[in-house]
């Protein structure tokens, strides 16, 4: 991942103060749009800030979230709302922590059948749970609004944004990156490249399961299948890719699109959601590798060689 600079920072900074404003104009479609972009974004830039530099694709994703709206599900009566996130975020990037050390060892489509399991497992352990207590569901019934969940998630998106700013620039980011290149050479030059991987995936896990806790009172009543949606991590890889990992912004540019064309094939065409992931999925890896942020990059380079010629 290309390290981003102060002007990045200071783009960013104006875009999340004018996306803010969003609940202020009354719309309810649009709010509840919005809120799909910011909960997407986190989780493709956090999503990002992990695969972008090693390259490990992760499908975990829905097992954090899933946890975090288990944690608000199981907690909103007994303690402050507040402090729920928090938890969530906690939990996550222990249940991450525990992943890693076992799995982040594998590589290739080891570890992409892993995580892609492990959301199943979390799931199937939860279900069991209920069945025996005769429960089926949980509801999140609070006061949280619309507008609150949107301002709670586009925070986090700016902390996540911030976060991978810093950590770009860090210790831990060199060392990513280097692992990225060539993992034997990054562990052959003392780096611990276990714990760097742990370390940045605990990131990743603690903050989907933060937007899980956001999101948990929007949906009123949470079940398994819900909260463990496989069709969520792919939707996460998907929108990452078709932004690009190379850039802290290149996923936010892919998941704009990617949710007004989710937006239009649901609204028109709701059985055939899943084929039109499997067409993206095609699509970007075989005509967009590198996402837009390749395409972009790749025109600014023609128009530096195309100057330097005149």
């Amino acid at each position: 991942m290309t390290l981003p600079d102060w002007k990045t920072v200071g783009g960013a900074a104006v875009l999340f103060g004018l996306a803010a404003l969003l609940p202020y104009s009354g719309s309810g479609y649009y709010l509840g749009l919005g809120i799909t972009i910011a909960m997407f974004a986190v989780l493709a830039t956090s999503w990002a800030l992990f695969s972008g530099p090693t390259h490990y694709i992760s499908l975990a994703t829905a097992a954090f979230f899933g946890v975090g709206t288990y944690v608000t599900g199981l907690g909103f009566e007994a303690l402050p709302y507040w402090t729920l996130p928090l938890i969530a975020g906690v939990a996550g990037a222990v249940l991450a922590g525990l992943v890693g050390l076992a799995t982040l060892r594998l590589s290739g489509v080891y570890f992409v059948i892993f995580t892609l399991g492990l959301a199943e497992l979390v799931r199937q352990i939860i279900t069991w749970s209920q069945n025996r207590s005769g429960q089926k569901g949980l509801y999140v019934l609070t006061d949280m609004t619309e507008a609150g969940i949107y301002w709670q998630l586009l925070g986090l998106a700016a902390a996540v944004f911030l976060a991978g700013w810093l950590i770009a620039r860090s210790r831990l980011g060199f060392a990513l990156r280097i692992i990225g290149d060539d993992e034997t050479v990054a562990a052959h030059s003392g780096i611990n490249t276990a714990l760097a991987k742990v370390l940045l995936f605990m990131v990743s896990g603690g903050v989907a399961a933060m937007v899980g806790a956001i999101l948990a009172p929007r949906f009123v009543y949470i079940e398994p299948s819900l909260a463990f949606a496989p069709i969520l991590s792919f939707q996460v890889v998907i929108m990452a890719l078709l932004g690009g990992t190379g850039r802290l912004w290149g996923p936010l540019v892919g998941v704009i699109p990617f949710t007004f064309l989710l937006e239009a094939i649901a609204s028109n065409f709701p059985n055939q959601t899943t084929l039109a992931l499997g067409v993206a999925f095609l699509v970007i890896v075989y005509l967009l590798p590198r996402g837009f942020v390749g395409l972009i990059e790749d025109a600014k380079a023609r128009m530096r060689r195309t100057e330097g010629a005149l």
